[in-house]
């Protein structure tokens, strides 16, 4: 059994670690719960509207059913940023493995695999799933390459204030730009053998190395963030 570890890394192009922190089973089974009493409640509602509608009424109850049970879940996580109302409450999110937003096909995929997860009752192959695999994937997220991690609140750009910003020595491409702005908002989640790693990359520029290089880097970051 490959050993259980909550943190799932993901290393971009430019050479930035992004990290995220997986939810097991307990709150992914909290956020379910929460979401089955929502659909209930709805159906129930529902029910009592169209119970004078006769053989209509029945229909339109299994009509919604049907749409609850299988395209509640995918349209939350792809147009509520990953999140059912469960999810949200409890402060987690679906993102594809790369921790990008889910796409369609990608929450389509896991949440048709449910029902396999089911087997043989109450979730056993999906929780079985889940603790024997490293990232906490069931069945449905294996095959649709999707996570469920905790969903940090949105932060705002976050410059050091101790930095002087000062403008690049030479014009930026793009992809320069993004970097070091990443590497400056990332500065507390990187270790410092990490921060002097990445900032030798751009040592051709600054013409600068070791920790002088990182605070040089720093007050360009505040600079391209808008800091005066």
């Amino acid at each position: 059994m490959e050993q259980l570890d909550t943190l799932h890394l993901v290393e971009t192009p430019e050479g930035i670690d992004l990290q995220s922190e997986l939810a097991g089973p307990v709150v992914r089974a909290l956020a379910y719960l929460i979401d089955i009493l929502i659909r209930s409640l709805i159906l129930t509602l529902l029910s009592i509207v169209l119970a004078f509608a006769g053989v209509a009424g029945v229909g339109g109850i299994l009509i919604v059913s049907f749409l609850l049970e299988w395209f509640y879940p995918v349209w939350f996580e792809v147009y509520r940023n990953g999140q059912t109302p469960g999810k949200k409450y409890m402060g987690i999110a679906v993102v594809n493995d790369d921790l990008t937003p889910i796409t369609l096909s990608s929450s389509i995929i896991r949440n048709l695999l449910r029902f396999v997860d089911f087997l043989p009752f109450g979730y056993l192959a999906g929780l079985t799933t889940m603790v024997l695999t490293r990232r906490f994937q069931r069945l449905g997220d294996l095959a649709a390459g999707s996570l469920v991690i905790y969903r940090n609140p949105t932060r705002e750009h976050s410059a050091l204030r101790d930095e002087t910003p000062q403008p690049p020595p030479v014009p930026l491409s793009v992809e320069d730009q993004i970097a070091i702005i990443a590497f400056t908002e990332r500065h507390q989640e990187l270790s410092a053998a990490r921060q002097e790693e990445l900032a030798d990359i751009l040592s051709e520029i600054t013409h600068k190395r070791g920790d002088k290089n990182i605070r040089y880097l720093r007050s360009i970051g505040n600079w391209l963030l808008g800091v005066r």
